[in-house]
Order: C-alpha cells, then structure tokens, then sequence
C-alpha cells in the first residue's frame, strides 16, 4: 500500500490548444495546477493513494511456492495415475498442469504491471493483469472440457482401478492444493489472485472427489464411479471458471468494473457543492487492481480550485475504489461541450 500526496504547484499559461473551438487549462487533483481563465477549463485530479495489494509485492512469493509444489505434483500423478489406471487421477494431472501454467501466466502479468509507463503504453503493462485473467478463465474452461470428454469415454467403458494407489497420490494433492489456496486466500479483488486461488481450491475439490470415489470403489467394486466423481468435479470448476470468465471479458472490453455502481458514483459527483451538471462519466480498469475515471463537471460560479480537486479525488478513493480520476472543469456555461451528449463517446 503507498500513498502519494503531490503538492507541487506548476503554471503553464501558454499550455492550451484548441479543441472543438475550447481553450483547455489542467487542474491535476494531486497538486499540480494549470490555471486557464478562458472559456472552460480542465480539471484533471490523479488520486494515486492505492489500498490495494499488489500481487508481487504480496504475492509473489505465493506465485513462486504455488509454481514449484503444482508442477512437482504433476510429474508424480502422472506416473502414478498411469500405473493405478486412474482416469480421475489422470485428468487431475492434466489440471494441475493447466494450473502451472496460469500460475506462471497470472506471476508474470502481476511483473509486467509495474513495468514502467513508456510513451506508447502511457499506463504502462497494467492491463496485462486483465489479459491473463481472461486466459486463465479460457484455460479453465478448456480444462473441464477435456476432463469432462474423458470422463463420458470412461463411462461407457468402466476400468478397474487400483485403489489405494489413487487413495496416497490425491490426498497428498488436497494437502498441496489446499496449501496453495490458503497461500492466495488474501488476494481481495485481483482477479489474477482470485483466478489463482479458483485454481487451487478446484485441484483440493478434485483431490477429495478421487480419494472418495477411490474408497467406496474399493468397498464396492464399482469402477463407473472415477468417472462419475470426475464429471461432477467438473461441474464444481465451471462454476468458478464462469465468474472468473465473466468478470475479466468485462474489464478487458473497458466496462465498469462490478463492484463499483455507475449511477452512484454520478449521483455523488452531482451532488458536488458548486457543480451545475456533469457529463462524459467514464469508469473502466486500468488493471485488476486500479480502475480510472474521467468526467466533466460544469461550474459556472467559476472554478473550484485544487483543493476541490484534491478532495474529490480522495472522496472517489474512499467511496468507490477509484484510483485515477482525471476531471474536467468546465466554468462557461453558454459553451456546449462537444461530448456532452450521453450518446457521444
């Protein structure tokens, strides 16, 4: 967590241009003010304190633990799933091996999202977080599409299975997969941790599947049930692996993230003392972690101020886990403004 409190005050009185026939001055709501006493103005204020945890700050060791016990754990079921004849230990196998792969995935997007921001990617590689957690959800519903396949093929054509074999390896597998989860459990509204985490619990949930199928096959002697359990498991993995689809296809298409209500963040910014009307509202993700916000805010008694800005910014902060609202001043009223309209973006 890191709170930056800018308070360096810059006049740039030759720094406007025009645009749809505006002069355009920039209030930064972290201190740095660009006063412009024409037409209307624009306020941009950046709230850069971040409650949030960063995944390789916070994670990464997580990240690398979660690497290393998944992908040891793959090679052993593997080896043994074939030598016990287990279809479910298999599948198991071919998900935590999807696992490692989002793990390592989910570890690197978290790096590239503190890379720093360059003049092409002005808000540096922090959507990458986004993109990896929409592959992650991809990949899982993937996952269950093989497990699932394999399991009907099963089904029609049940094989002895050798029980206590599969009994050992999937319950070393909820230990290591639990562990794993436990180690991602604080991850809050990341969606690459929460992706991670999805991951882990679902190979503890397959885990246990095997390791009661494998008890009462071995009491009964009915070997349809390692394909039935692996079918059921599959069914616990979409449910998961749909949220986790859902909510990153939302962020990576610029939409309003789904903790944050539109029609409150606009009700709260209109009720502003001193703003007339507001229009242009904008709020997307920046990353799984950081959302923005742009908006014009019409004042016609003139404009507020820095401290209205810095204020404002802090007010989004608090509210609404917003960490980059930029805002745009707009002190002529008898001036329309060319993206007034709710239909122009």
């Amino acid at each position: 967590m890191h709170d930056h409190d800018h308070r360096d005050h810059h006049d740039h009185d030759d720094h406007h241009h025009d645009h749809q026939d505006h002069d355009h001055g920039h209030d930064h709501a972290h201190g740095q003010g660009h006063r412009q006493g024409r037409g209307h103005g624009h306020g941009h204020g950046h709230s850069h304190g971040h409650g949030h945890s960063h995944a390789p700050k916070d994670f990464g060791r997580a990240f690398a633990i979660g690497t290393i016990l998944n992908t040891g754990f793959v090679v052993v079921e593997v080896v043994f799933g074939y030598l016990a004849n287990s279809v479910a230990l298999l599948a198991d196998a071919g998900h935590n091996l999807g696992d490692v792969l989002g793990l390592v995935l989910a570890w690197g997007a978290s790096l590239l999202a503190h890379r720093a921001p360059t003049a092409r990617f002005s808000y540096g590689w922090r959507s990458s977080s986004i993109l990896a957690a929409l592959f992650n959800g991809l990949f899982l519903m993937a996952t269950v599409g093989v497990l699932a396949w394999e399991a009907i093929h099963r089904l029609n054509a049940p094989e002895a299975v050798a029980g206590r074999t599969v009994i050992a390896v999937a319950s070393a597998g909820i230990v290591v997969n639990g562990v794993t989860a436990w180690l991602f459990s604080g991850g809050g509204r990341d969606l690459n941790v929460r992706g991670a985490f999805l991951h882990m619990l679902a190979d503890a949930a397959v885990s246990a599947g095997v390791v009661i199928a494998a008890l009462v096959m071995m009491a009964t002697g009915w070997s349809w049930l390692d394909p039935v359990v692996s079918l059921l498991i599959c069914i616990v993995i979409f449910a998961g692996a749909w949220g986790l689809l859902r909510d990153s296809a939302v962020l990576s298409m610029a939409a309003t993230p789904p903790h944050i209500d539109p029609a409150a963040v606009r009700a709260f910014l209109g009720a502003c003392p001193g703003v007339d009307s507001l229009h242009d509202l904008h709020i997307w993700a920046m990353s799984t972690t950081e959302t923005a916000l742009t908006v014009h805010l019409v004042t016609g008694a003139g404009h507020p101020g820095d401290r209205f800005l810095s204020d404002l910014a802090a007010e989004l902060k608090s509210r609404f886990e917003i960490d980059h609202p930029t805002i745009q001043i707009e002190v002529d009223r008898t001036t329309v403004c060319a993206l007034a309209p709710d239909s122009v973006v």
